[in-house]
């Protein structure tokens, strides 16, 4: 059996039981949901679940991953970004596109799990 590698649009002890998980499994806590505000999704990945953090070169990946996401939602007039922040420990993504979501929280789950 595979390991999910996020959670998206989750009752709130669904996420904890996956939070949990990832604890077990030293793996990083990745969720999506869906902002009611603009539509889009907020998506996180917290790195405190596991004994690493995300190094300085996975940090420019992933800002480049969102950057490529942005230049999507903008060439979209239906969709809007809010914001995003990444650093060693934590990073969330507020504007994901539900299109783009799936393969954007699988892309983050990959890069945290590349060593440099």
């Amino acid at each position: 059996m595979t390991m999910q590698k996020y959670i998206g649009d989750s009752k709130m002890f669904e996420y904890d039981k996956f939070y949990r998980e990832c604890q077990q499994l030293n793996k990083p806590f990745i969720k999506s949901k869906i902002n009611t505000s603009h539509g889009n999704c907020y998506v996180q990945i917290d790195l405190m679940t596991c004994n690493y953090d995300l190094s300085q070169l996975q940090q420019e990946k992933m800002t480049t991953l969102i950057q490529n996401e942005i230049k999507f939602i903008k060439s979209n007039l239906e969709y809007s970004f809010n914001d995003f922040h990444i650093d060693k420990e934590v990073a969330w993504f507020d504007g994901v596109s539900t299109e783009h979501v799936h393969v954007f929280c699988e892309s983050l789950y990959d890069l945290s799990q590349k060593q440099n």
